[in-house]
């Protein structure tokens, strides 16, 4: 199998899309449609014809551009069922655990809910890669909008422990800057964060995108993926505390931030 050609394409004023070519069946997946325009230029200039749209969850800036780029080539569009009724444009429902296959890849889809009531991040393990919407960022993870400080935790532990390290991860928006400079407050002694907030800036002072990142750089790096790490627990004031305590307070303190 050939490798896939892998597009990140930036949309609106800070998220991301993803296009997943395979040149040899043609096939080629979308992840999330935050606006039609960019998507659509990507797909004229390569000349590809977009087959599937795969839809994170239910928020208008990953599902706004979906009906434009369905009537271009009657894609087939794909998301959670547990949001099945919040977003029309579904024509396939997926659950937690649920595999399919699209185009020469298996997809597995995994529910992470806690920024909605029923997302689903996507795990190609075939091509290393995972699609983790507004649940897990680079530095970071998404708001509480309908779920509570347990449930993202689970979810992000979820994650944390059926993705491989190698895992190349890509998320809804390009928060990473903000992101790493909370994580440096919280955890200022973390020699390895110094390390990639420096890339980062970096990357950022160059006008490049921070996405994908890895699952092994979200482990060392990532405050909300370590909420069961004594030291940070310390760090935070709260050691001896529960997990869910620890991740309730970085939530608190990152949404103030």
């Amino acid at each position: 199998m050939a490798d896939a050609d892998i597009r990140l394409i930036p949309c609106r004023s800070d998220n991301y899309a993803v296009l997943i070519h395979d040149p040899d069946s043609k096939t080629t997946i979308l992840v999330d449609a935050p606006e039609a325009g960019p998507i659509a230029a990507v797909l004229d200039e390569t000349g590809w014809s977009l087959d599937h749209i795969l839809i994170t969850h239910h928020h208008a800036d990953h599902v706004a551009g979906v009906p434009d780029l369905k009537a271009r080539n009657g894609a087939l569009v794909t998301g959670p069922k547990e949001e099945a009724s919040r977003i029309e444009v579904l024509d396939e429902f997926l659950e937690d655990g649920a595999s399919t296959t699209l185009g020469p890849w298996a997809v597995r889809a995994i529910a992470t809910p806690g920024h909605t009531a029923g997302p689903l991040s996507y795990w190609f393990p075939d091509l290393g890669v995972a699609f983790t919407g507004d649940t897990l960022f680079a530095m970071g993870c998404g708001r509480l909008f309908e779920g509570d400080a347990a449930t993202m935790w689970a979810s992000l532990k979820t994650l944390r422990d059926v993705l491989p390290d190698e895992t190349r991860i890509y998320c809804g928006h390009e928060y990473t800057q903000k992101n790493a400079e909370f994580a440096s407050g919280v955890d200022p002694d973390n020699a390895t964060l110094r390390e990639r907030v420096a890339a980062v800036n970096a990357a950022r002072a160059r006008g490049e995108p921070t996405i994908p990142t890895t699952m092994a750089d979200e482990k060392a790096t990532n405050p909300f993926l370590r909420a069961d790490d004594p030291a940070l627990a310390e760090a935070v004031g709260l050691a001896g505390e529960s997990p869910e305590a620890v991740f309730a307070e970085l939530r608190g303190r990152r949404d103030v931030a």
